[in-house]
């Protein structure tokens, strides 16, 4: 077989338009003129490709400031950090006559509860034991900015109040069952009880659910293991079963959570 067309073969039909004089030539847009050997469009167009896996590998590169509250990125964490750094100036600096009065006005021990329950519940969430430099301060910011920056902020504030109610409300009712049955003093009803350390607790069980594995369980083991280890220690009991329920709600939010986030991002 002939491997080229005869010129009848691609003469037009008569009456039909003649193809523009430029037809097959490919298109040379974008071309310097009398230059011979360039590249075309086409030629272009894997530079462009073989650009998208720098950006890619650019916007994954570590960012350590990301870990910290900002006003715009993580409003809620941002906003409670304030008020946990004003509150502990106070604590701090004020007398300690107005100190205690203000600790022991939002208690959320069991004779508040009954009486006032919608006041101290919040009100004993915006003090911190051991001022803004303790450890649970510090888990606080780094796990409520990470939980928040992947489910977002109205989400993570029921994720903590979840955890600081809930873990309160069984623990001083086990105080006042306690005094009820006469296996405590009266006093217990009295006993001074504020800050966030349970909902932080909640806050880190969360956290860890949407972690990679490798980050996860490291997590869980650590966290898990000190709260362990401060009931063995048994020097607080209500305190500690309290932080070891606030973690297991945590943890048991993770269906929950890895929802959210779907839906967030």
């Amino acid at each position: 077989m002939e491997r080229t067309a005869r010129a009848a073969d691609v003469t037009p039909p008569v009456g039909a338009a003649a193809p523009p004089y430029d037809a097959g030539i490919a298109d040379a847009s974008g071309l310097l003129p009398g230059l011979p050997g360039q590249r075309g469009a086409e030629a272009r167009v894997p530079a462009a490709k073989a650009a998208e896996p720098v950006a890619v590998a650019a916007a994954r590169r570590p960012r350590p400031w990301r870990l910290l509250p900002t006003p715009a990125g993580t409003p809620f964490t941002f906003g409670y950090v304030v008020v946990l750094v004003v509150t502990s100036l106070v604590t701090e600096y004020a007398a300690p006559s107005l100190v205690h009065a203000l600790h022991q006005g939002s208690s959320t021990d069991v004779a508040h509860l009954v009486r006032m329950p919608v006041l101290v519940l919040p009100a004993s969430a915006v003090w911190i034991a051991g001022g803004v430099l303790s450890p649970y301060a510090m888990g606080f910011v780094f796990a409520f900015t990470a939980l928040e920056r992947r489910i977002g902020g109205a989400r993570t504030a029921c994720v903590f109040l979840l955890g600081h109610v809930l873990a309160t409300v069984v623990t001083e009712g086990a105080v006042g069952l306690g005094v009820l049955v006469g296996h405590l003093p009266d006093s217990s009803l009295h006993r001074l009880d504020y800050g966030v350390s349970f909902g932080v607790a909640t806050g880190v069980g969360a956290l860890a659910g949407l972690l990679t594995p490798w980050l996860r369980w490291p997590l869980v083991l650590g966290a898990g293991g000190m709260v362990l280890a401060d009931l063995i220690a048994f020097t607080d009991p209500m305190t500690n079963w309290g932080h070891l329920l606030a973690f297991a709600v945590g943890v048991a939010l993770w269906p929950s959570v890895r929802r959210w986030r779907r839906e967030w991002l």
